[in-house]
């Protein structure tokens, strides 16, 4: 079998397909129609977010077995064509979730510590200590919305905190010892910190808006490491800026290109310049599961799926 390899990845990747019998090319350049015009001579292909695996797309890999895709979402994929052509999808979302759970609380224990504005103020000469008190996460209700790999992951660490922890999924049955599955009206009723942890689907797209904020009772943490495409920008900073999200940690943005890169083709949106102001508000370039270790994780993830459907 022929895999196309279309994003650079951990090393061990190709070398053990390799030694699995695998024949691998590599294409990191190409643009999207001149994959197309190949891509029918290949078994298989592993990407991570290059481009969009349209139909067109599909259609032109005629011989194409599965789609490997090193990271946990499938978004960038037509999965309904895709399996309708009998294509097997291979994701890795436990390659990173123990990575997105650790950058989660760190966001949250530094929003709840200053972190971001005390470092930037000592950086500039100012000692000022009564102005960054913190605040302690012990006490409170941490609430996570999607209860999957990510959300599990970020879970277990809190299990170091007298917290209580609910998870709200729209599968049944998936709370456990570390977190308690309640109807979306006790979640909104209880929580003072929100941790998103969904995957983009048409049921997810936009869905923290003004409405959905001010569902909940108490005012609350927002941290998103999940997808950008979730939230209405404009409608978080409206909370920000009214006090019903008291901050928030974002290390995706409504804004990001499927390549994750180039952020802003033109002018700079009016609700993002306001987050990057705001001391109350940390972002980071959708690096969450973005580590060392998760790089190594997600390709051996990739490569033992392959193995046990294709060896």
């Amino acid at each position: 079998m022929k895999i196309l390899h279309l994003d650079t990845n951990h090393d061990l990747l190709i070398d053990q397909l390799h030694d699995l019998g695998f024949t691998n090319h590599e294409d990191y350049t190409a643009s999207k129609e001149e994959i197309e015009r190949k891509i029918h001579l290949y078994d298989g292909i592993v990407l991570r977010s290059r481009f969009t695996i349209d139909k067109t797309f599909i259609d032109a890999a005629t011989q194409l077995k599965f789609i490997g895709r090193v990271g946990a979402g499938l978004e960038n994929i037509d999965v309904e064509y895709a399996q309708k052509k009998g294509i097997e999808l291979i994701a890795a979302p436990e390659g990173n979730r123990n990575a997105v759970g650790e950058h989660a609380l760190g966001m949250l224990l530094s929003l709840f510590n200053k972190l971001n504005k005390a470092d930037a103020e000592v950086r500039a000469g100012k000692w000022l200590r009564e102005a960054n008190r913190g605040i302690e996460l012990d006490g409170r209700t941490v609430g996570i919305i999607g209860y999957g790999n990510m959300g599990k992951a970020f879970a277990r660490k809190l299990r170091g905190f007298e917290v209580s922890v609910l998870c709200y999924d729209i599968k049944e049955g998936l709370g456990d010892e570390n977190a308690k599955q309640v109807t979306l009206s006790e979640f909104q009723e209880k929580v003072d910190v929100l941790s998103l942890h969904t995957p983009q689907t048409l049921l997810t797209l936009r869905m923290v808006n003004s409405n959905f904020i001010k569902a909940f009772k108490n005012p609350f943490w927002f941290i998103n490491t999940a997808r950008g495409k979730s939230v209405v920008t404009a409608d978080l900073v409206s909370a920000l800026k009214s006090g019903h999200i008291l901050g928030a940690g974002l290390d995706v943005l409504e804004y990001e290109k499927a390549s994750f890169e180039n952020l802003f083709s033109n002018e700079m949106p009016e609700a993002f310049q306001y987050l990057i102001e705001a001391q109350n508000v940390i972002l980071s370039p959708h690096v969450a599961g973005w580590t060392v270790e998760s790089k190594e994780k997600l390709a051996q993830t990739i490569v033992d799926k392959i193995k046990q459907k294709f060896c």
